[in-house]
Parts: C-alpha cells; structure tokens; sequence
C-alpha cells in the first residue's frame, strides 16, 4: 500500500491589500486544499471568494515556457545578456533617464527592491515607477504632507472598536470582503456601533449602513471641509491634541469658513438634515473612523481629498488611539511594499526623501553604490508620454499590464509601438501589453514565488512558495540581479530572498535615529530558517523594544522636523473633466466582487467567471428611458478620447445622470470593453495618480443585424479565428468549454459553412433553421465538441447548461433534442448566480424568501449560500429586502460571522 505524503504550507492570498493568510494542503506535494490561516491577524480563517478559489488558477495554460526575443525563444543567459548590453548601450548614448523601469504591487518586497536599488543607486535614474501609483499615491502625498512619512496610522482591530466607521471612496463588500465581514461581526457585537456609507452609488456596502449620503461625485473634499467647520461651530475640537501635536491649524480653520452646512449640502447635492446628522455623530462618537480607497486617491485633488480627511481627525483628536483614524486601504497585495522600498519615481527607500542630499547620501553609503538619483523620476503617466515622445527609450514592465490599467489606452498603445526597446516580465504568455514587447521573459507567479509582502495595516507576511516554478519561470528578483550583474555592477550576489530581506531591514534601521517610523531593525540577522519561519509582523518592530511593535507615533510625536501633524488648508475641487452637451453623462469605474484587476488570475476560473459572465455599463432608468436603452441592451459609451461597449445594466443604485462600469475586461476577454480607453491622462498635480473615477460620456444604443452564442470545447484552439471574424466579440470561460458573445454588422450568409470554417472541427455537424433562428452542433468522438445558436436579437443562453452538456461523455436523444431547440434542463433554468462557492442561483433563494425566510444566516441553512466565503452575503440582503419587504415583515439580514 503506498502511503500518501501530507503537508501544509502557510503563505499569503495574491488579491488585495488585505493581506490574508493562507494554508495550503499538499498531497504529494500537489496542493490539494485551500483554507484560510485561522491564526493569521489579518483574517483569523476567512477568506473571500477570490481567495477561496486560488488553486482554481494555478494552471500552467498561457504560460511563457522560455525566454523571447523578437519572438524567438532563446535561452536565460541570452535574454539577460541582450537586456544588460541594450539598456547598457541606451544608457552611454543617451543618457541614465533614457531607460525606465515600470513595476508593480504585486511583486514581493524582495523583487521591488532589487528593482529599485538597480534603477536608483546603479544606472542612477528615478524613472522607476509602480502600477500602485494608479491607485495609492494619493493617500501616500496626504500621509506625507500632514505626518511627515508615508504612515497608515491604524489597524485591523481599529476596525472593531469603533464607534462609527465612515466608508468614503470604498465598496469594501466587494472590494475587501473578509475586512466588510470583520465590520459586520463588529457591529454585532456592538449594536451601538454606527456605519456611515458615502458614495455616489449605492453599492454593496450600503447593505450595512445605519446612514447612506449618496454625495456628487468629486466633492468629498467640501463634505469634509464641513466637518471641519462643524467641529469648530459646536465646541468639538480636541484644543489641547492641536495646540501641542499640531501646525498650521489656523489657515485650516479660515479656508473652510465658506464651508457651512448649507454651502455643504448645495455643492454635494446632499440633504441638510442628513448631512447635520453625520457631522453630529462624528462630533459625539468617542472614536471614529474614515476608511477611504480608490473613490478618493483616483481623483485630480486626490491628494487634498485625503487631507481634508486627515484634517478632520486631527482636529477632533480622533487618531492614533483605538478605534480611530484616518484608515487608507490598498488594493494591492504588495503595494505597500512598494511604497515602503522606493517603488515610486518621487521616492528613495525606507521612507527616505529623493530630493533630500542627506538621504541621498545616506542611501549611497549604505549600498556603496557608484551613484544615487537626485531627482524626481518620470511618474506613470509622464513615463509613458516621455515613451511616446522618444525621451525613454527603454522600459521595462514588470508583473502589470499598463495597456489595460492606465488612462488613455490609445496613448499608451502609441508609446509602446514608437519605443526602441520593451522588455516585459510576467507570469503569463499573452496579454495586452506582451502584444508590444520585443523581449519577454517568463517569471513566476502566485504559488511560486518566496519573498514578503506588507498589508494595509504594515503588516510584514511571508509567500512561501508550494510549486515549483513553471517551465523555465524566474523570480523577477533573479532576473534583476541577472542583468545587473551583466550591466558590471556589484551589490547583486544575492543567492536567496532572505539575503535581500536582511539588507532591505538594515537600510531601515541605518542611521534612522527614531526619524522614522519604519524600521525593521528586531528583524535584521535572521538565519535563512528563522526567515522561511517568519510570522506575521507589524512595523516599527525595533531591536529591544518589542512592546511597541506596531505602534507608531509613539507619544503623538510625527515625523516631521518638529514631531509635529501639519493641518493642509483645502480649496475643493470639482473634476478636471466635465460633462458637456455633446458628452452629458458621468463615467465612474471600480471593481466587481469575483474578478480583480486585468482578469490575468482570475479569468482562468471558471467559478470566479460565473458570477458576473459580461461587462457591463449602470444606467439611471431615467438616462436610459431618455436614450431608448433597455436592461441588457448593447449600448456605447463614447469620451472625447475612446469609447467601448458593453450590454446596459438599468439601475437605480446610482445618480441621474451617472454611469459605472468594471475595470477588468480587456483585449483577451472582450473586442472593446476596457473601460482606461474612456479616461483622459489627466491627474493629481502632487501625486500624478490618474483620475479614473470620473469622465464625461456620451451613451449610444448599438444594433447588430446577427448575434451569436457560440460555445467551443476546451481543447479547440480557435480563439483567434472567432475573434477576428466577428464585429462584436466577448470570452467566457467555464470548466468544459469557451463562450464567445459574437455580433455581425452583415449577417454571415452560410452559418454551417462559417462554424465549420472557423472552428476547424471534423465530426457529425447537424443544425436547425426556424426563420432567422439558427442553432449547430457538431459531436466528435462522441462529445459535444461545437454549439452555436443565432438570432436576429441579443439571446442568453446558460453558459452552465452548456457546460454540463460538453462534460457529458455522451448525449443522450433527448439532451441533443433539448439543445436543437434551446430548451436547458429547469436545474439550468434559475437565474442568475449568486453564491459562487456552491453555485446557488436567484431563484431557488427568491423561492426561499418568498416563502418565510428573511435572514442571510438562514438562507445559509437552508441552501448553503453565503456559508463559506461569504462574499454574496451583501447580495443575499439585498435580494431578501426587495422580495420581503411587500409583506411588512421585520427583517434581519445583517452578516454573521
């Protein structure tokens, strides 16, 4: 009998800034199960959907097997060798700022900091920056300007010793579930805790609001401008926090004297009454919290945003005690790393000024580098425009894909078509931005990878690798120190990530003084084993001082040349980009709850991919009735630099006259449904972060003269043959096989012929034909192998239906009768999906409503939903308030834990 071997290796999720612990189980040294670390404190054992279903992505399809030149494989010392010798050359022909570095936040600390110690101390330029100024930076200038250093001055447990949790900029519910599940737990706990939600959409997080300001998009700057004044009108100011632990509070004072309730309420379209109510419960709680991300930082006055945030915490003295602060969430997994290594062009590492000669110095003693930036490097966008206009000549794009991230796709598609050289690093083998790249180097991936990561609450955690690296796949630190080394430079001998992680926490701590409040000096000398054992950590960890790890601030001394917090005065701003005759509506853009970021991981799972199958615009009912769009129609968006299009979502849950759309379709999954395509590069003058929340829209039904589903067996490589042949195309994928959503301008005039033609598929093609109504089938080896159904109108058709069908190693008579005619077996018939992990769908749980039962946790008993990750339990609230509520009956749908 073989005994099989069992182990557990614990590491850390790859999704957001949360920052959760993971067990993975291998059997065989083959993962077998995923569950979240019960003992880690970012998550004690929850994970969210996403997180839930990692080992769904770990597959080895589209992957780079080897190193490419102009497409041609070759081996690692070549690769390395071109790269070193071509931005060698670059650099003695034009110069150190003609060559670029673009990273990203989900690279581990180990990787950003060999990149940024090679772009900055060694070929001595700061054009290194991350995809996390797209999405963070703003908060990192506010922290800046008002406590002298990048600090989020909370945590986790903050969370649950509120008195009131504000969510501002924030759809927490599905953007961070496991932390919106840790607040609904609180508020249990705590029935006098209260939660404010402001949003210009009433999103999922609403779901737990005792208040909802449904606030103009852009104007949280005057909102918080009001609280400011409100404190002082009503005698709540903390006078002795500000006068010994504060600067600058008088000019703060006068500039929001404009700002009075009334004034408030005009410029954020928000009623009086609720808005006297907010500023009164932020005024009596004994603590409070602002929990902001992208609906702030993603802004033109991102960074005043902040501050007028920061201001109000400051003058209340609601900060840097439990349950209180300023609280800036990240939506990376490693975006903090970045921040804390120098991954930004306008920074050195370790919290250290680029612009300042003694940290210059500093940084070029400690790696006794032959040089040292001395200058602000070319931030995102100005990176890409300085591409386009020929000043960079070489980038180097690591772990992102900026061509569906940044604003203004056509611009960026421009620059990297005119560069001289694009190297790009990354775990997969196509993407947008792979399209460009003349070299392309295969790295590992989430699962492969060994290094560290920071969370949202400075929270050091390990990723520990459980696979090996595909194929011929490096770590990005590896290849860094490869190519350094090839360029004649010393510094980068490192043999293990441990090494890198021990000189990255001793640049903290060296001649730091208590300067700052990074420092990572208890972890400097760890043993390879005392590293690969690390556990979750807190910064400051200091040496000899372990009761303060974690504390910042310690005696409400900042980091500034005085240890004093610096109040910002705040002029709000209206968005850069305004709406128009021509362009009368607003577009807004954020995340959905099972997809993240460009749908590189994510897309590959067939789980994640059923709960949202398409991209999709929200329309006012009234906007829509105007324009003559209907629920699911097709419909364009149009800005002044691009359009795209997607089916119409009517919705009440935003404002007349405003629009939303996801971030994550993109080239591999859609024809034209990059939502970046419509953002003009316009951004924050302090921290250049793009504003991607607001631009100004045209919408415009879309007609097709034939639509088709056509559903093809995994194994079919045929992706490019549908895609270019059609006029309208979407991808979804599922376990068996693909769906393409095709639209034609001119109705393809021999559909067999076509699906023959395209598919390349030899077997037993049959097809029925009722007037403009088609529908083939092609059976090979006996499988379902090819499906596709026409019509003269837009058709859904259940991609689980059809999935079931190619799983089945045969079909019977009357399953290829029910496919002949479109009819699903009723267990395919229950609308859309709602809980991903055990694939319940909307009609069983109306049925269930319908029926009595009018709590989330018993819609769990009952039908399982909401009883694992509990990501859909928001949906589950919303579905029982609108099916029960006709009867008066009292509901309870808060989340439990």
């Amino acid at each position: 009998m073989t005994t099989l071997k069992e182990s557990l290796i614990q590491t850390t999720c790859a999704y957001c800034g949360v920052g959760c612990g993971v067990d993975v189980a291998l059997t065989d040294n083959q993962p077998s199960l995923l569950e979240g670390m019960p003992e880690h404190p970012a998550n004690y054992g929850r994970l969210c959907v996403k997180g839930t279903h990692l080992l769904d992505t770990i597959s080895n399809d589209n992957r780079l097997t080897a190193p490419e030149i102009n497409n041609k494989q070759v081996s690692w010392s070549e690769a390395s060798h071109y790269v070193a010798s071509e931005f060698g050359r670059i650099i003695a022909e034009h110069g150190p700022d003609a060559v670029a570095f673009y990273v990203s936040g989900q690279l581990l600390t180990e990787d950003y900091y060999i990149a940024n110690k090679l772009m900055k101390g060694y070929i001595g330029s700061a054009n290194i920056d991350t995809n996390s100024r797209l999405c963070m930076s703003s908060a990192v200038a506010g922290y800046k300007r008002a406590f002298g250093e990048d600090v989020v001055p909370c945590d986790y447990e903050d969370l649950e010793h509120t008195e009131l949790l504000i969510l501002i900029g924030s759809n927490a519910a599905w953007t961070h579930p496991v932390l919106y599940q840790r607040i609904a737990r609180a508020k249990r706990m705590n029935p006098n805790m209260k939660v404010v939600v402001i949003d210009p959409r009433r999103t999922d997080s609403a779901e737990l609001a005792d208040r909802f300001l449904q606030i103009k998009p852009g104007t949280d700057a005057a909102l918080y401008n009001g609280l400011l004044r409100y404190l002082a009108d009503h005698q709540q100011l903390d006078n002795d926090f500000i006068e010994q632990h504060c600067d600058d509070f008088a000019s703060a004072l006068a500039a929001v004297q404009p700002w009075t309730i009334a004034a408030v309420a005009r410029y954020c379209e928000l009623d009086t009454h609720l808005l006297s109510q907010f500023y009164s419960e932020f005024a009596n709680s004994a603590s409070a919290i602002s929990f902001y991300s992208m609906g702030i930082n993603q802004s033109t006055s991102g960074v005043d945003k902040c501050n007028a945030i920061i201001n109000a915490h400051l003058a209340s003295g609601k900060l840097l005690k439990k349950g209180s602060g300023p609280f800036s969430i990240t939506g990376q997994p490693n975006a903090m790393g970045g921040r804390e290594v120098g991954g930004l062009a306008n920074q050195l590492a370790a919290h250290l000024e680029i612009n300042n000669v003694q940290h210059q110095s500093l940084v070029k003693r400690f790696w006794q580098s032959p040089t040292i930036a001395t200058q602000e490097g070319a931030k995102a966008l100005d990176m890409f425009d300085a591409i386009r206009d020929g000043k960079i000549k070489a980038v180097w794009i690591m772990g992102t894909n900026p061509m569906v991230s940044l604003p203004n796709t056509h611009e960026i598609a421009k620059a990297l078509k005119a560069c001289e050289l694009v190297v790009v690093s990354d775990c997969v083998a196509s993407n947008d931005t792979l399209e460009y790249a003349h070299v392309k180097l295969p790295s590992t991936g989430w699962g492969e990878k060994e290094g560290t990561v920071t969370n949202s609450e400075r929270r050091i955690s390990r990723q520990r690798a459980i696979i090996a690296p595909f194929a011929e796949a490096k770590n990005d630190w590896q290849i860094l120190c490869d190519v350094a080394k090839k360029m004649g430079f010393n510094g980068f001998d490192f043999t293990q990530p441990s090494e890198i992680f021990d000189e990255w926490a001793r640049l903290t701590s060296f001649e730091n003084n208590g300067t700052r409040q990074l420092n990572l000096s208890a972890l400097v000398g760890m043993s390879t084993r005392e590293y690969n054992a690390l556990r979750p950590i807190q910064w400051p960890c200091i040496a000899n001082d372990s009761y303060q790890y974690g504390q910042v601030f310690s005696q409400n001394q900042f980091s500034t040349a005085n240890k004093k917090a610096r109040f910002i005065p705040i002029t709000p701003q209206l968005p850069k980009q305004v709406t128009s005759t021509e362009y009368p509506l607003v577009m807004n853009s954020g995340r959905i709850r099972d997809q993240w970021h460009t749908m590189t991981r994510t897309g590959k799972s067939a789980t994640l991919s059923s709960h949202i199958t398409r991209p999709y615009i929200e329309i006012h009912p009234q906007d829509a009735s105007q324009l003559g769009i209907n629920n699911d129609d097709l419909v364009q968006a149009i800005s002044k630099v691009g359009d795209v299009i997607a089916n119409a979502k009517v919705t009440d849950s935003l404002r007349a006259g405003e629009c939303f759309m996801p971030i994550h379709w993109n080239q591999q999954f859609a024809s034209s449904a990059n939502v970046g395509k419509l953002y003009a590069t316009i951004a924050d003058p302090i921290s250049g972060q793009p504003e991607t929340k607001f631009t100004a829209i045209k919408l415009l039904p879309v007609t097709f003269s034939q639509y088709m589903n056509v559903f093809v067996a995994k194994q079919c490589s045929c992706h490019a043959n549908v895609t270019s042949h059609s006029d309208y195309w979407l991808k979804v994928n599922a376990s068996n096989c693909s769906q393409y959503q095709l639209a034609f301008n001119d109705a393809v005039p021999d559909i067999l012929h076509w699906c023959q033609q395209i598919s390349g598929i030899k077997g037993q093609w049959s097809g029925f034909y009722e007037g403009t109504t088609q529908r083939i089938q092609c059976i090979a080896n006996g499988r379902l192998v090819f499906v596709a159904m026409i019509s003269d109108t837009q058709v859904t058709t259940s991609i689980e239906w059809i999935n079931h069908l190619f799983g089945e190693p045969a079909l019977n008579f009357t399953q290829l009768q029910s496919l002949l005619t479109a009819t699903p077996d009723e267990e395919f018939s229950q609308g859309r999906q709602i809980c991903s992990c055990f694939k319940v769908r909307e009609k069983p749980i109306i049925d269930a409503i319908k029926a009595g039962t009018h709590r989330v946790d018993e819609l769990g008993q009952q039908l399982k939903c909401g009883t694992n990750c509990g990501s859909c339990k928001t949906e589950l609230s919303q579905l029982i308030k609108r099916h029960a509520l006709a009867k008066g009956q009292q509901i309870d749908v808060l989340i439990t834990v």
